[in-house]
């Protein structure tokens, strides 16, 4: 009996946990293999390559980024071998099982809620008796009727092995991000997410993770997710895991889930004086700081505490911060939306997440979906296309600002000059991001690739189209933006040169001998006239540059001379200094 376990990923880089659980839980009684795909590649390959396996039976792992795709390889795989065994479980197809049944008659079982047991289970019953009855948390045909058996007790977790020791993954572990748990279940009851239907959570045993974690490192592994779905809820075994990779970590990156507002102070302490910069990333739901919404929702959030751990994690310079915010929820129309948006964007985190509202199967939004009028996609992923308050209209106006949110803060192509427009330009950073999204969905941008010349090009366009108070101040940021972007010395400028050849030249000259004058740091670098036409370039910009980055004040009486060094070593990012008052004309 040849099995294959099989999903289609969202990207080459990701990697199905799920798969890999079935596999380890199932192996020591049947032979199974893993099969992985993407939602991009052509639905007659995957067809293909799965048929010429010779498969008896086929698991596909269901999400709401696949379950389109999915459908449709499963359609053509009736087709080419009616003999084959269909199963689908995941998330996706766990509620509304006998629905799903109904509309998909390829399908001959669903795998209802946590798979290890369960498919085992039906695995012995279809290599022997094929008595269904008896296998609890599935559905499955029999003859024209459609059998929904009762839900399998959870598992206690030390009864499943290990998904992160098959030596066939190996190879490609640099390579992909590697998804990893210590504990199932969720504590928390927010009405949009399918974790608050368990009640209740169960974790790993420690020592179990703790091996696992070192095989995935020593084995070159470079990113891990934790998809844990609230990572600290247990202190203490939070603490011990995070001790635990800053002594053993080889360089490699870890994500982690937070609830940031029960995140204690002497977690954080602790984390600023000893976790290595660039080890840790932590992903912070925020959704909506509107406390009528968030009642509504039954999710508990106390913003004055998320803020303090946000800003103590920021002010450590460790952490990287990707701070998420959900579109649509209830009560939250487009005004307080935008104020939520500004709220969240006070605390600057590195990332932030603007995602819509999407009618999961299973979840009390979907069940309640009426009560605010929504109305939502029928298909996955389930997305809301308007409510009582926040009409379709707007939330096409929202989706602008993602756009922009995306290639303009997410990306750090200009934090200098973002920063500068939001704090003095603009009203709030919301309307700088809706603003520049209206204008760049009426220049019909969107449907046009862009390299990084042509965002400073799109910025600039939109900004003389507005008209700003201090242009010269904008030019000079996105210059020093624009510079800091490159690993090695720009060939062409977006911007006509201001100097010609014999002033550019007499520059250099003034800088190989008058290092001093610009910084001790920079006269440590001993650059003479040719590297320095090699490695550097110089802008002369007519404020000062320091009092406008350091105190936010502009001050036009003040010409500041900028120079940018691109070192050999392009995997070094290039170096910036600013010197006041230079003579460089003597």
């Amino acid at each position: 009996m040849k099995v294959i376990v099989a999903t289609l990923n969202a990207k080459y880089i990701h990697t199905c946990l799920a798969l890999r659980y079935l596999k380890a839980y199932s192996q020591p009684d049947f032979a199974m293999d893993i099969a992985e795909y993407t939602i991009k590649d052509p639905v007659m390959n995957i067809v293909a390559d799965l048929y010429l396996r010779k498969p008896d039976i086929i698991g596909f792992s269901c999400y709401i980024w696949n379950i389109e795709e999915t459908l449709q390889v499963i359609r053509l795989l009736r087709k080419i071998k009616p003999e084959l065994t269909i199963v689908l479980g995941g998330p996706e197809v766990s509620y509304d099982t006998e629905q799903w049944l109904k509309g998909e008659p390829e399908v001959d079982v669903i795998v209802m809620g946590e798979g290890e047991a369960t498919f085992h289970h039906l695995l012995q019953e279809l290599h022997g008796d094929r008595k269904f009855h008896y296998v609890f948390g599935i559905a499955y045909r029999k003859g024209d009727q459609i059998i929904i058996n009762p839900p399998r007790p959870k598992l206690e977790l030390s009864q499943i092995p290990s998904p992160y020791r098959f030596e066939e993954d190996v190879p490609e572990l640099a390579k992909r991000v590697v998804y990893f748990e210590t504990s199932r279940g969720c504590p928390f009851s927010c009405q949009f997410c399918l974790s608050s239907i368990e009640v209740g959570v169960r974790y790993f045993e420690m020592e179990r993770t703790k091996a696992d974690l070192l095989y995935l490192i020593e084995s070159g592994t470079k990113l891990v997710k934790f998809v844990d779905r609230t990572f600290n809820i247990k202190r203490d075994y939070a603490m011990e895991v995070f001790r635990y990779l800053i002594d053993n970590h080889q360089g490699c990156t870890f994500q982690f889930e937070i609830t940031a507002d029960i995140m204690r102070p002497e977690v954080l302490d602790f984390l600023a004086e000893h976790a290595p910069a660039g080890v840790f990333r932590f992903e912070i739901g925020v959704q909506s700081t509107n406390e009528k919404t968030n009642e509504l929702i039954e999710r508990k959030q106390n913003f004055s505490k998320l803020s303090r751990t946000v800003n103590m994690i920021k002010d450590s310079g460790k952490i990287d911060q990707h701070l998420d915010l959900i579109a649509g929820l209830p009560e939250e129309d487009y005004d307080s939306f935008r104020q939520t948006f500004n709220d969240v964007f006070a605390l600057r985190p590195e990332e932030l997440q603007l995602g819509f509202l999407k009618m999961l199967r299973g979840t009390g939004m979907r069940r309640d979906a009426g009560k605010y009028g929504y109305i939502y996609m029928d298909r996955a992923p389930y997305e809301i296309l308007g409510n009582d308050i926040l009409p379709f209209s707007d939330l096409v106006r929202i989706k602008r600002v993602e756009d922009v949110l995306e290639k303009y803060w997410n990306d750090h192509r200009m934090d200098k000059t973002v920063e500068f427009l939001i704090r003095t330009e603009f009203e709030t950073p919301f309307d700088f991001f809706q603003q520049f999204g209206d204008y760049w969905e009426g220049q019909g941008w969107q449907k046009i690739g862009h390299q990084l010349e042509d965002l400073f090009l799109r910025l600039q366009q939109f900004l003389q189209f507005r008209g700003v108070q201090h242009p010269v101040v904008v030019l000079g940021l996105m210059k020093l933006d624009y510079f800091l972007n490159h690993r090695y010395k720009p060939r062409k400028n977006w911007w006509p040169m201001e100097l010609d050849k014999a002033e550019f030249n007499r520059t250099m000259r003034y800088f190989a001998e008058h290092a001093d004058e610009v910084s001790v740091e920079f006269a440590a670098l001993q650059l003479d006239e040719r590297e320095l036409h090699k490695h550097t370039v110089v802008q002369v910009l007519p404020f000062d540059l320091h009092g406008l980055l350091e105190q936010g004040v502009v001050n036009m009486d003040v010409e500041t001379t900028l120079i940018v060094y691109y070192t050999p070593d392009l995997s070094t990012p290039p170096r910036w200094y600013a010197a006041k008052g230079l003579n460089l004309h003597a």
